[in-house]
């Protein structure tokens, strides 16, 4: 009897020590959600100042041209990791005055590794699109092409901003980084064929949050990265769609 007791009691202190080691890793991890780059102040002003054409719904923010310019494609952008979703607002804001409507994804606790499959949505509730393409920075961009893999016939293209294909889905691709981006293991860009290098841009000037840790120092300006990055992006998406 006194060692059964001596049994029960070891077994019951196990379980409360896995408890509590799961309880202190649960708690790390939402320590850890908790310190992600915010998207600057010039943000919200263009959301506030561009109401009808940034529409902020439930977890998906859609950024629309202009009627008299909408080229009707689609594109779905993947945030990169630890970053506010709607940093990424002006960078589209610029690529739906080229007439290109785009859906910004936000992603459970910052990382798009928890929702992969978000584009899912956004094709389901705009079956009126049938042009699309998908794109991410960053980690948005790793776990976009991640969704690629099985999903390719559903694009017209995949475009990678500071980030790298994960598997080699049969989609057009277009990698754009910045030549002092320190952050980017540009060996594993080494199959993709159709790259750009910005001279002088870095890994976070793609969005708008500030300076990022462990970045390169840019040479230019935020909005030269962007202008620069919309630019070869509608170049892309222009080739794209002559075949």
């Amino acid at each position: 009897m006194t060692n059964q007791i001596k049994k029960q009691s070891k077994t019951k202190w196990i379980l409360l020590a896995v408890i509590a080691v799961i309880i202190i890793l649960i708690g790390a991890f939402y320590i850890y959600t908790l310190d992600y780059y915010r998207a600057t102040d010039d943000v919200h002003q263009l959301i506030n100042s561009q109401k009808q054409r940034i529409e902020v719904n439930d977890k998906i923010t859609v950024v629309k041209p202009q009627a008299t310019n909408d080229k009707e494609i689609g594109l779905i952008f993947y945030p990169g990791g630890k970053v506010e979703a709607i940093a990424y607002l002006p960078l589209l804001y610029q690529l739906s005055q080229k007439g290109i409507t785009c859906f910004l994804t936000e992603m459970p606790f910052n990382l798009a590794v928890f929702k992969v499959d978000a584009a899912e949505r956004v094709f389901e509730e705009n079956p009126d699109i049938n042009t699309w393409f998908i794109a991410g920075h960053s980690l948005g961009g790793a776990m976009a092409s991640n969704y690629m893999k099985r999903n390719y016939n559903k694009v017209a293209g995949m475009i990678l901003l500071g980030a790298y294909p994960i598997n080699e889905a049969n989609v057009p691709t277009l990698a754009i980084y910045g030549s002092q981006d320190i952050m980017l293991d540009l060996t594993k860009l080494e199959g993709t064929e159709n790259k750009l290098e910005i001279s002088g841009g870095n890994h976070a000037y793609f969005g708008n949050y500030g300076e990022q840790e462990g970045d390169g120092q840019a040479s230019i300006s935020r909005e030269e990265q962007q202008a620069i990055t919309v630019e070869k992006m509608m170049e892309f998406i222009n080739e794209e769609m002559k075949y």
